[in-house]
């Protein structure tokens, strides 16, 4: 009897652990799904949607739109909006501005925030503590607060309808200077002494040794600085009167102004759909840049 008494206490004790188990399985499981997979489900919800629905829109009659039976998928998939888009306003025209403002804009601020970082980490010259806090004070200070003072020097130097008006005042990026700041200081001294003593200048240093090791971060100060030149809308709005030097946000204002009421719905829809689908395009393939590039210069010596 105690022989089988024992088999069957051996037996059982599978069972027993693994039903003991199964609550602190679950806890942990449960924990992940409320914490972790619901917030993000309903941010990725909360972003994503508006958009699906914009996109959507823009393929449907105006019938379709404004209705109380509404539906997900058009009916009838048509590209009506998106020719009298191009036919009510000169898309093409501010395609060409937006390209231009933002390959010239980006390119200097990048480059300006290149030699800036290096400067206030490898150059010594006095007050450079003082001028990083000002750059950290410019990150805390909205961009907004500067556009009447722009606008009043810019307007004083003729820079109204101009190219280099809608570009120059905002040349100075506060937070490339900071990214790169951070990740030049990642870098060991003794590689940019030891180029220092072969007789290496600045610009050599620089252009040969620190932008190619810190070219994620570089990326990433690209990537969002042409985000940020591609969307801006406020100061290309203020300065230019002009259609032919407006970008593709200023542009959607003139294309709401021809298409007003219900009926243009559709059409501002489709208008949206031009202004960030490049950009969204960009922004999706080089989006794994962006997180190298944070990350890299987060220790620093």
């Amino acid at each position: 009897m105690s022989l089988l008494t024992l088999k069957r206490s051996v037996e059982a004790s599978p069972v027993s652990l693994s039903t003991g188990a199964t609550p602190r399985r679950r806890r942990p499981r449960l924990s992940t799904v409320l914490g972790g997979y619901l917030p993000l489900v309903a941010i990725v919800l909360l972003v994503a949607l508006p958009l699906l629905w914009m996109v959507l829109s823009s393929f449907k009659q105006v019938s379709e739109i404004i209705t109380l039976n509404l539906h997900a998928l058009p009916r009838h998939w048509s590209l009506v909006n998106y020719t009298e888009a191009f036919r009510t306003a000169p898309f093409g025209r501010f395609f060409l501005n937006s390209v231009l403002v933002t390959v010239v804009g980006a390119t200097l601020k990048v480059l300006l925030a290149i030699h800036t970082a290096y400067a206030l980490v490898f150059v010594r010259f006095p007050a450079k503590n003082v001028i990083f806090v000002a750059v950290l004070v410019a990150l805390m200070v909205p961009p907004q607060v500067a556009i009447l003072p722009n606008y009043v020097l810019v307007a004083g130097m003729n820079g109204l309808n101009t190219y280099w008006g809608i570009i120059v005042p905002s040349l100075g990026t506060a937070f490339g200077t900071f990214l790169l700041r951070q990740a030049f200081r990642s870098l060991p001294m003794s590689m940019l002494e030891a180029a220092e003593v072969d007789g290496a200048g600045h610009l050599a240093r620089l252009w040969r040794m620190v932008v190619p090791t810190t070219a994620p971060s570089i990326t990433t100060v690209a990537l969002v600085t042409i985000v940020s030149e591609w969307n801006e809308y406020i100061w290309p709005l203020i300065i230019t009167t002009d259609p032919n030097l407006m970008t593709l946000p200023v542009g959607l204002t003139l294309l709401q102004n021809n298409e007003s009421g219900p009926a243009g719905y559709g059409v501002m829809m489709a208008g949206a759909v031009i202004v960030i689908l490049p950009v969204l395009v960009v922004f999706a393939f080089l989006q794994r840049y962006i997180v190298a590039g944070l990350t890299a210069g987060s220790v620093s010596n």
